[in-house]
């Protein structure tokens, strides 16, 4: 009597009769959706999408009605899914047909070369037999595809069959999903922004606390459902703290390569803000020492960027041997992959030999091929780190000439100051910086004013003018641009105008344009923390300075740390009269010349090339215009000198070149 009953219910639906509400447990069915006004709870099948950027979760819902037609019930209990190949597609279970592993690997190969959505529902749809944990693969990779910030490029896709009845078979089921299956499905959904309060999700997360609750799931899967949760109710969520209750159970020297990952992967997304759980992480930094040597570029990159998002500046040498370990993958590393290890590496302010030697193999073969921020962080982590590599440096000046039209405005700015910062003109230089002024020309409104202040700025470390956009950068209303980006303009920014305006007076004398207001100037280049003059070195200084006195036969003699008009600072300065006699440092009148000692140490030459730096060799230029008569006194030469004798006649040498010494 029952069967017929089910088998009259397609009649019913052609005719036009709907039936009651769904009980979940009688047997697998589809349900057909559709919009409607009435205020009937969200549908479970097709789970509602939240709203652009909506954070609570009570909000946004989905209002939908549904019909449903009946399936004669036959199934067996288990954690397999299949696809029926109908118009639409209905799953059931079958445990005696689970896929193999590698069956589920060469699934798993598919699903990643597809690139569309409707291609992953095709290869749904041609599967036989799909695990639970292959069925939430597939949600994974939607979401991949259809992600876009905290909405879905294409909301509609989650009306689609093959995704409704694959979501309505994980309903059903919840509690004959592996516990891999269960907690993977569930982040998947979180990833699709589906309604946290759908039945869908609901049961999902039931069972997922029914599970965590008896202490059986692994390592990794409580990861996965701590994410899922980090992402539906926040940090503050109480199974969230289940988990790293059950997670701080197991010392992480017990845990394999996988688990060790996936902690830092959790802890990175919020879980280990304000510094919490730092006695786990200490923990799982001492464990990631002793397994650094096993783990592969992914894991590399991985952690480092944990490491980096959790602000673990006290594991350096953690991050020390994982630059290590790095250098044997750089070849190997995928784009992204390879732009963390940079980015990384630049925020520790590390920089290994041989690292930059395997880049500086790589570059040429990847400068006009690999994504474009990939390419601006690597020419960006030599420009910060003071490595002057021209075969690095040519190689990506050649694919900006060719690629520059696929930059967005600060990958462009960020490489141009690369060269600006090591004061490096490439062999073609010219096409270079006719690509970057066609480029401001075109993008001038596209540009933020603080990405154009530094491109503009870095170019003029190279010698290379932009009278033709310095004008507007003086406006009044770029000016109040940089001020709204910044509610308060920092030394940094006011320096680089003074310095860019300085430049142009100094340099291209034909200017006519606006000039910079004294409000926005300042008196000195030279601060504590960031600036665009490098103090002296304190050791170099003193010696030189006790040279100084024996040579000059007495302090008064020159003056130090001296604070120009120009804003520049001189290590040293000595002041000669028009006969060439040494003048006292405080004298004022009868200064003939003025002679500017730049103590030159370590810090202001690329690490690896005895060169200035962009903004050092700026500022001998400039004091040169300016009248000075710059003497470098470079520390690989001063160091070499063993004797206070042999450092007075340097310092002599240097100093008065033309001039007989007489002994004090």
């Amino acid at each position: 009597m029952a069967l017929k009953m089910i088998q009259k219910v397609p009649l019913l639906w052609q005719i036009g009769i709907h039936r009651g509400p769904h009980v979940a447990s009688v047997c697998p069915l589809t349900r057909l959706l559709r919009t409607s006004s009435a205020g009937q709870p969200s549908c479970v099948a097709c789970p509602c999408v939240r709203r652009q950027g909506c954070k609570n979760p009570q909000s946004a819902r989905g209002v939908r009605s549904l019909t449903t037609i009946a399936r004669e019930p036959c199934f067996i209990a288990s954690s397999s899914v299949r696809l029926h190949r109908d118009s639409v597609p209905h799953l059931r279970l079958a445990q005696l047909h689970r896929p193999t592993a590698a069956e589920e690997q060469g699934f798993q190969r598919r699903l990643e070369s597809c690139s569309s959505s409707r291609q992953v529902f095709k290869l749904l749809c041609s599967v036989e037999i799909l695990s639970d944990t292959m069925a939430a693969a597939a949600l994974h990779r939607v979401a991949d595809l259809e992600q876009d910030g905290y909405s879905l490029k294409d909301p509609t896709v989650l009306e689609k069959d093959t995704i409704r009845a694959l979501c309505l078979q994980l309903e059903q089921d919840s509690g004959r999903l592996t516990d891999a299956g269960l907690v993977s499905a569930l982040l998947a959904c979180t990833r699709l922004f589906l309604d946290p309060w759908s039945t869908l999700m609901v049961r999902l997360m039931s069972e997922s606390q029914d599970r965590l609750d008896c202490g059986k799931l692994s390592i990794q899967q409580l990861c996965t459902l701590g994410k899922a949760m980090l992402a539906i109710e926040g940090p503050g969520c109480v199974i969230l703290e289940q988990v790293m209750e059950h997670i701080q159970k197991q010392s992480p020297a017990q845990w394999s390569l996988s688990d060790l990952i996936a902690v830092y992967k959790l802890l990175q997304g919020g879980v280990g803000d304000d510094g919490k759980y730092s006695d786990l992480l200490n923990a799982m930094h001492t464990h990631s020492q002793t397994v650094a040597s096993r783990m592969d570029s992914t894991a590399i990159s991985v952690l480092l960027h944990a490491l980096v998002t959790l602000r673990q500046n006290q594991a350096m040498p953690l991050v020390i041997n994982l630059c290590k370990q790095a250098v044997r993958h750089v070849p190997y590393f995928t784009d992204e992959e390879l732009t963390l290890v940079v980015g990384a590496l630049i925020h520790f302010g590390l920089s290994d030999h041989y690292f930059v030697e395997a880049l500086e193999k790589y570059v040429p073969t990847m400068a006009f091929t690999s994504h474009p921020e990939t390419v601006t962080k690597v020419i960006q982590f030599f420009g910060r780190r003071n490595v002057l590599s021209p075969t690095v440096f040519d190689a990506v000046a050649e694919s900006f000439v060719y690629r520059a039209e696929n930059y967005n405005t600060s990958q462009v700015a960020r490489q141009i100051m690369a060269f600006g910062m090591l004061g490096y003109l490439p062999p073609n230089a010219a096409q270079v910086f006719r690509k970057v002024e066609n480029i401001v020309q075109t993008r001038f409104s596209q540009f933020q004013p603080r990405t154009l202040l530094n491109l503009l700025h870095a170019c003029t470390l190279v010698e290379r003018f932009p009278v033709n956009f310095v004008s507007k950068v003086f406006s009044s209303y770029f000016l109040e641009q940089l001020q709204e980006q910044d509610a308060r303009m920092d030394r940094l920014v006011l320096a680089q105008l003074t310095q860019l305006y300085m430049t142009v007076k100094l340099e291209c004398p034909f200017y006519q344009g606006p000039r910079l207001l004294p409000k926005y100037r300042v008196k000195s280049f030279l601060a504590t923390g960031r600036s665009i003059e490098t103090p002296a070195d304190g050791h170099l200084y003193n010696s030189v300075k006790t040279g100084l006195i024996e040579l000059l036969g007495a302090r008064s003699y020159f003056g130090s740390k001296v604070l120009t008009p120009y804003c520049y600072t001189l290590d040293v300065e000595i002041k000669l009269d028009e006969d060439g006699y040494v003048l006292p440092a405080s004298r004022t009148d009868d200064v003939y010349k003025r002679i500017a000692l730049c103590i030159d140490g370590q810090k202001r030459f690329t690490t690896n090339v005895r060169k200035l730096l962009g903004r050092e060799a700026m500022k001998q230029r400039h004091l040169r215009l300016l009248g000075y008569e710059v003497v470098q006194i470079p520390y690989y030469e001063f160091d070499n000198l063993e004797t206070m004798t042999s450092v007075v006649a340097y310092l002599h040498q240097k100093i008065f070149p033309h001039t007989y010494r007489l002994s004090w």
